[in-house]
């Protein structure tokens, strides 16, 4: 495999991962490459566990903070927390072991907007980084880093790491060479200059990133997939949710807010996400852009079939049979792709600039529009924010899209007071659910009300929804937005109590 190290240089740092992992100490803070199972480091995590393991077992404690781009996989979260490992995780996670290890208290864990990470890294707000451990596709003659199938943080960690440990994975398709655009003219305040990025598919960096060889102290060969999870076909609410989506598309073009062509696309990651992406396929449209962080299954299927014809982002998120797609056409993907560092993909001034149309996902929603899109019943962290913060204050439009029930109908995702907010109602302009849309902009608080009670509200629970606003219109003790603290919060503990929202 050593042919996808060409600098002779770095050729002779080549090592195991069990010597790579050596040269990690406790208390190390440890920049890793990763972005939604994309790109991340396979073997060194795995031999670095195992090392904590052995540490463990002679009596002596070993912890490491772990930054990322977003979520990686078992191979990294997972076997570094099930070692008790991680002492601080950041900005993202999605791993059942790690989380379940936050919720008990026993892993920190920062919840970060994705474009803050690198300016809160180069600031020290973060402690210093040890070391840089970055999967990459390949080194070039020059020393140059060839990127894998993601980009995530991985400049910053490579620039302000004391130390850089690259695993390079002749895995990832040597057809990535060229997708990335890697921007280094990133300053921090007062010498920040405007990112000059006035369309989706302008290139503004180099296709590598630039690391000294002298700071690169271990070089491990791998042969690993990347986490490959599927989605699940659409089922009756994603289509439902995907065709008031693209209705409320419609209207928009209609009205004169958006051409044909309609504004640069943003889309969540998940099955619902992957759905509305199937609608948008099926509209007819043709010759569309994206300005987004990840690239779905459905994303690829739009490329390729035309409706959209260039993506911007800095991560994949495929399945299995994804991956074989984006393999089987990686030359013609590689023309309408491009991969850029999150604090770039994610860039609010770009964002806003380009008038990107943004929907997430979410857990739930109240009555007035703030949406929680992190925590099960006000404090049990499910994932984090990502990159939903990053679009929804800062997009033409920001859209949130949920079912309005969960757990088999006993949890409405609609409720009088979110348990938890990320994104307040001034951020949240469309809510979206398989029983309706609520258009929110230029509605006060009480007209926002009724019509996400009507529009999106399950018919179970509408009943109590309205019951609800018509008391506490007459019985709160401010009438702007009227609230009954004590009865709100009540819904969040029924549930905690019996299982389920319902009535008694």
């Amino acid at each position: 495999m050593s042919e996808r190290i060409a600098h002779l240089g770095l050729r002779r740092k080549i090592m195991t991962a069990d010597e790579a992992a050596a040269l990690i100490e406790p208390g190390d803070n440890v920049g890793m490459s990763g972005f939604t199972g994309a790109g991340y480091p396979k073997a060194v995590p795995q031999a670095l566990a195992a090392r904590i393991h052995a540490f463990r077992t002679d009596g002596h404690d070993f912890r490491i903070g772990v930054w990322t781009g977003a979520s990686t996989a078992p191979e990294l979260d997972g076997a570094l927390a099930e070692a008790d490992g991680i002492e601080l995780r950041l900005p993202y996670q999605s791993d059942p072991v790690s989380r379940a290890k936050i919720n008990a208290g026993r892993m920190d864990y920062i919840d970060v907007h994705l474009s803050h990470v690198a300016q809160m890294a180069w600031e020290g707000f973060l402690g210093p980084l040890g070391v840089a451990l970055v999967e990459i596709a390949g080194i070039t003659e020059q020393g140059h880093l060839i990127p894998s199938s993601s980009i995530g943080n991985n400049k910053t960690w490579i620039d302000i790491a004391d130390k850089v440990i690259l695993e390079v994975n002749s895995w990832q398709p040597e057809g990535l060479v060229g997708m990335h655009d890697v921007y280094y003219g990133t300053e921090l305040p007062p010498d920040r200059k405007p990112v000059m990025i006035t369309a989706p598919g302008d290139r503004i960096g180099v296709p590598h990133f630039i690391c000294p060889p002298e700071k690169v102290v271990g070089i491990v060969e791998t042969h690993a997939p990347d986490r490959n999870t599927p989605f699940k076909p659409p089922d009756e609410d994603s289509k439902a949710i995907a065709g008031h989506f693209i209705e409320f598309l419609d209207a928009e073009v209609r009205a004169g807010r958006m051409p044909e062509g309609l504004l640069p696309l943003q889309s969540g990651v998940g099955n619902i996400a992957n759905a509305v992406l199937a609608g948008l396929g099926e509209s007819g449209r043709k010759g569309l852009t994206a300005y987004t962080e990840v690239l779905q299954d459905g994303m690829l299927d739009l490329i390729e079939s035309g409706t959209i014809a260039l993506a911007s982002a800095t991560a994949f998120s495929l399945s299995p049979a994804g991956i074989e797609h984006f393999l089987d056409r990686i030359d013609e993907f590689r023309e309408r792709i491009i991969l850029r560092p999150q604090e770039i993909s994610n860039h609010p001034e770009v964002i806003r600039r380009l008038g990107v149309i943004a929907s997430n996902g979410m857990i739930e929603a109240d009555i007035y529009g703030n949406v929680n899109s992190t925590h099960i019943m006000g404090s049990r962290i499910q994932n984090g924010i990502g990159g939903s913060g990053d679009f929804a204050r800062n997009a033409f439009v920001s859209t949130f899209v949920t079912p309005s029930t969960a757990k088999d109908g006993a949890l409405s995702c609609i409720v009088p007071m979110a348990s938890h907010v990320d994104h307040t109602e001034h951020d949240v302009d469309v809510i979206i659910t398989e029983q309706g849309l609520a258009d929110l902009r230029g509605l006060a608080p009480r007209k926002r009300a009724e019509r996400i009670i009507a529009n999106c509200a399950h018919p179970e629970y509408r009943p109590m929804l309205e019951d609800y606003t018509a008391r506490a219109a007459h019985r709160a003790w401010g009438r702007h937005t009227p609230h009954l603290l004590a009865e709100a919060l009540s819904w969040h503990q029924r549930f905690m109590d019996t299982g389920s929202m319902r009535p008694h």
